[in-house]
């Protein structure tokens, strides 16, 4: 197999040797260029033909977000990871080219005096993303209509696929959301296509570090119906409020005499993820029950895999987007693969169905004729 061959943009001499030196130490990747500049990198992308491009935001002459708009114009499916600073300024950039269309983004060692520190950084979040992204990586195939016996390869340790019934559901009194890798942007198209009386709280993990998750919450608010906030530890819940969780923090739900109240938490990550899905799915679980309407959003990964089997085994509902509008189909594809989605499916009509969901009563129809479930049509 064909080693993935990366494009490193970026104006720091010693961030490009960081970069390359760690790349290229992975024997599945190879540095075929780089450049100072957008510049130059925009010139290189037809010398060297790259699968994918890491591009710093902030460069002389033209910096990342010039370079960007202009890769789309030139190159709209290449993959294009940002490399940004920790910082406000930094973070605001990243939205800015998520907008434009990057495929996705990793913060910059903050300590890069410490080559050890920020080689061992740059391999835990860049490799994995790069060869992900690059489709190197085998992906799970899409759930086939009728099938008995999905894949088995990919699931983890002690998850198998079952044959589950399409769940019938009294009510809906929770809206539960995991997403990680083109999350941003699902968000922002998902959240402001909810209707003002949805009437049901709703929680979101995406993977993402701390001050970063506050401004999704502050663009998200500034677009949506609902209010949309980044959760605090102790806030009472409310119907029309969405919660994110804080980078760097779990965000668990419990019940008092005075009603529903977030609980923040620092306990070790899971699936290698702090906030993670499964802390929020299986927290959901223990207040609401079988009233939860779960979806799994685009993301590496299997986090939120073992919370959506929670949700299904108590009776709740469980939404997948699918492989075709996702920009890695790893955390929803784990849980379509194991038998847990009542329906896997495209963006667009993951809104529509969140309301009919909550509208819906047990003696209502569950699937509409032009909705595909994993286990066929209807």
């Amino acid at each position: 197999m064909s080693r993935i061959r990366v494009l490193v943009i970026d104006d720091a001499v010693v961030i490009r040797k960081i970069l390359s030196d760690t790349i290229s130490a992975d024997p599945d990747l190879e540095v075929v260029g780089t450049a100072a500049n957008g510049r130059i990198g925009l010139q290189k992308i037809a010398q060297v033909n790259p699968d994918v491009i890491t591009l710093d935001v902030e460069m002389p002459e033209m910096n990342g977000l010039e370079t960007l708009r202009q890769i789309r114009k030139d190159y709209p499916k290449l993959p294009v990871i940002m490399f940004s600073t920790l910082t406000e300024r930094g973070a605001n950039a990243t939205f800015e080219a998520l907008a434009l269309g990057a495929t996705d983004y990793v913060t910059k060692p903050a300590n890069v005096g410490s080559v050890t520190n920020a080689r061992e950084a740059v391999e835990k979040e860049l490799i994995r993303k790069i060869k992900e992204l690059t489709s190197k990586v085998k992906p799970l195939d899409a759930p086939k209509r009728n099938s008995v016996q999905p894949s088995l390869e990919a699931l983890p340790q002690n998850i198998k696929p079952v044959s589950r019934p399409a769940s019938t559901q009294n009510q809906i009194d929770v809206l539960a959301i995991g997403v990680s890798t083109g999350g941003p942007n699902a968000l922002a198209f998902l959240i402001p296509k909810l209707p003002e009386d949805l009437g049901i709280p709703v929680f979101i993990v995406q993977h993402m570090p701390p001050m970063f998750t506050r401004l999704l919450a502050e663009r998200l608010n500034s677009q949506s119906k609902l209010k949309v906030v980044e959760a605090s530890d102790g806030m009472i819940v409310t119907p029309g409020t969405v919660y994110i969780a804080p980078g760097d923090y779990h965000l668990e739900v419990f019940q008092s005499s005075k009603g529903v109240h977030t609980k923040l938490q620092q306990s070790p990550p899971e699936n290698s993820c702090r906030p993670a899905v499964d802390v929020l799915f299986r927290s959901v679980v223990s207040v609401y029950g079988a009233n939860i309407l779960g979806v799994i959003l685009t993301g590496m990964g299997h986090d939120g895999l073992r919370g959506c089997e929670l949700i299904k085994d108590k009776g709740g509902v469980v939404l997948a987007q699918d492989k075709a509008t996702s920009v890695v189909w790893g955390m929803p594809g784990y849980v379509a693969e194991a038998g847990l989605a009542d329906l896997v499916l495209p963006l667009e009509t993951i809104p529509l169905e969140i309301v009919r969901r909550k509208n819906l009563c047990r003696s209502g129809s569950l699937l509409s004729s032009s909705l595909i479930s994993i286990g066929g049509s209807k």
